[in-house]
């Protein structure tokens, strides 16, 4: 059995920023992170956990897609996609404050709506930035195999977010 409080303040904060980059809420990504250490806490009991940053953060970037995954089947969809310029500066006025946070809200939904193993490889490379080894050794998957996942979830995330662009507003 693992010693929770050192566990938990060497690798929570770590996991609560997976989860924070992928929910874009500070308080879904508590939730989420109570949820993710409640399941490692079983996974503890069942067996011996060697990286428990690996396993948090692999927890938490399923967790926060499935978050995503609700929140996509709630919505009402009334949202308008802003037509939006440019990459932010380094100081962004509210324009680009604007303009990021629709982006960040239209990417959100878009990983929702991909197949979970090709999601959770492109949080974990893209958000996560862990290598093709690193993820394909979190998930059991040759290293192959990962880059596969990554090409098709780029793939659909472009059309996603193309199609979502050339929507007509509502």
């Amino acid at each position: 059995m693992a010693d929770w409080p050192t566990v938990v303040s060497r690798h929570g904060q770590a996991a609560w920023q997976t989860a924070y980059r992928l929910l874009g809420d500070p308080d879904e990504a508590a939730d989420c992170l109570q949820e993710v250490l409640l399941e490692a806490l079983e996974i503890s009991r069942r067996q011996r956990v060697r990286h428990w940053s690996a396993l948090l953060r692999h927890l938490c970037t399923y967790r926060a897609i499935d978050r995503l995954r609700r929140r996509l089947r709630r919505a009402e969809d009334h949202w308008d996609p802003a037509e939006w310029t440019g990459v932010p500066c380094n100081d962004p006025g509210p324009v680009e404050q604007a303009e990021a946070a629709e982006l960040s809200g239209r990417l959100r939904r878009a990983i929702a709506q991909l197949p979970p193993q090709q999601a959770t490889v492109f949080c974990l490379r893209c958000i996560e930035e862990l290598s093709y080894r690193d993820i394909a050794r979190q998930l059991g998957l040759r290293t192959s195999n990962v880059g596969v996942l990554l090409h098709r979830a780029r793939a659909r995330l472009r059309e996603l977010l193309s199609s979502a662009k050339e929507s007509p507003a509502v």
